[in-house]
């Protein structure tokens, strides 16, 4: 492996030029080529950036020699076909959240990666920022006594034009899988997978959904409330209850800076600062792996990712969507 890890990004949206931004102010990564479905759009992303090869389709990335890694940033529904098109090729792959529409697709490339010996990981950054790696070691150290239940909700303003992704069901549109998989992940962090998922939701006349909520339930007795929608901003909060205090996260609760630790009457603020927007965290852990040789980071799990997933397909038959 070369002192500078090589990046290879498939697709040219919104997330993968935040990701080009994050990936600039690490001095041990490069971008070394883009490939989109168009070759103008390639090449439009790669003046944006500075990347010297621009590819007007997958395949020609995947197969680039001088790549070490592909970030797939295309959306959901295109997510399987990338990903496994870079592993086939014999590329590391970091694929963005959620991995695929279904625990079929997600467990498919799992078991492709584990079969080609090449590394895997799900983009879920939010497992990869400083605040949130603090609060796990806090809680996993019993700062809060035991975990009796967590709180989350990620919802955003519309409305959306019947022509919106995030309308359409061909493309994994509904606040389930865009923003649910936050709040899902953030309970699965410190419940780990439930033994038991209840889930109500509103859909759109396209059949997603637009406003759901979902109960986790764990042997233990503890219980997760979560909540995502696409038809109100929501406080965007998160709160972590144990026996003996709670944690509680602000708004944008899935990148924060901060966070308070409550005990008795006591208020303890703990400021972690966060680097750019902070999607370098996940692209550090990806090259730390592949320095190290691993095929998966121990940090953002492939067996986690499948059980969010398992979660996920759950809530979407409880709520009839279907993609």
């Amino acid at each position: 492996m070369s002192t500078r890890i090589r990046w290879g990004i498939l697709a040219t949206g919104n997330i993968a030029n935040t990701f080009a931004q994050d990936l600039a102010l690490l001095p041990d990564a490069e971008i070394a080529a883009v490939g989109s479905r168009t070759l103008d759009a390639a090449r439009a992303f790669a003046t944006r950036h500075g990347i010297p090869r621009a590819y007007g389709s997958w395949a020609e990335l995947a197969a680039d020699p001088e790549i070490d890694v592909v970030y797939v940033a295309t959306p959901h529904s295109a997510h399987h076909e990338a990903a496994r098109l870079c592993l086939e090729a014999g590329k590391a792959v970091l694929c963005e959240k959620p991995m695929t529409l279904d625990l079929a697709s997600a467990q498919d490339l799992v078991t492709l990666a584990g079969e080609r010996g090449v590394f895997l990981m799900e983009a879920m950054w939010m497992r990869t920022i400083p605040a949130i790696r603090k609060i796990v070691e806090l809680v996993a150290d019993g700062a809060i006594g035991e975990v009796t239940a967590v709180y989350a909700d990620f919802g955003i303003a519309g409305p959306f034009e019947p022509t919106s992704r995030l309308r359409d069901p061909a493309l994994g549109g509904g606040a389930l899988l865009d923003l649910g998989v936050y709040p899902v992940t953030f309970a699965q962090l410190f419940l780990g997978p439930p033994q038991r998922i209840a889930a109500l939701a509103s859909l759109t006349p396209e059949g997603v959904d637009d406003n759901t909520g979902i109960i986790l339930g764990y042997d233990g007795g503890a219980l997760a409330s979560l909540h995502c929608g696409i038809v109100g901003a929501t406080p965007c909060t998160a709160t972590i209850v144990g026996e003996t205090g709670r944690i509680e996260l602000p708004t944008l609760f899935f990148r924060p800076d901060r966070f308070t630790i409550h005990r008795g009457q006591q208020a303890e603020v703990v400021q972690v600062p966060i680097r750019g927007n902070g999607m370098g965290y996940e692209a550090e852990e990806v090259m730390r792996c592949l320095r190290e040789g691993l095929t998966e980071s121990p940090l953002v799990p492939l067996s986690s990712t499948i059980e969010v997933m398992r979660c996920l397909d759950a809530v979407r038959a409880q709520i009839g969507v279907r993609y």
